[in-house]
């Protein structure tokens, strides 16, 4: 991965709030990135299908979405080989175990649980980003699946 280069970064996540607290902390790591987002599962997908524009290197994807929600586009984004580079964090308030099964079962790398507080956030967004470039390749273990604030 080329280390000059900004992380490119996809918020797919219909909560403005979330969507800002998301981004500051972001903007707070250490780590170059380039923030996009979108409100819900539609515009990600018209996002990605956008030609000549280079594709995120990290989604984060909101499950409970208006129109289309993240579980369909993680499908979607998973059935097309063009989108294959994309690591998927998935990115949501929900944490039940059919939701994380059926998420990692779908090709999703990461689960995280959106946290209550600001310094969690700032942590577990860290430790994403890092992750994205330590796990580019499979095999992805259920263990490295959901992300905690130990």
């Amino acid at each position: 991965m080329m280390s000059d280069e900004p992380l490119r970064i996809l918020l797919a996540d219909d909560d403005e709030a979330d969507r800002l607290l998301f981004k500051e902390a972001i903007s707070e790591l250490k780590i170059r990135t380039v923030v996009h987002s979108v409100n819900d599962g539609i515009d990600l997908m018209d996002a990605l299908a956008v030609e000549n524009q280079p594709l995120p290197q990290l989604l984060f994807l909101d499950l409970n979405m208006p129109r289309k929600d993240g579980m369909e586009c993680l499908r979607e984004i998973r059935a097309n080989e063009k989108y294959n580079d994309i690591s998927i964090a998935i990115f949501s308030t929900s944490g039940t175990d059919v939701d994380m099964e059926e998420t990692f079962l779908n090709g999703a790398n990461v689960y995280i649980h959106k946290p209550n507080d600001f310094g969690s956030l700032k942590k577990l967004l860290e430790r994403a980003v890092q992750v994205t470039y330590i796990y580019q390749e499979p095999p992805f273990s259920k263990e490295n699946f959901l992300m905690k604030v130990e």
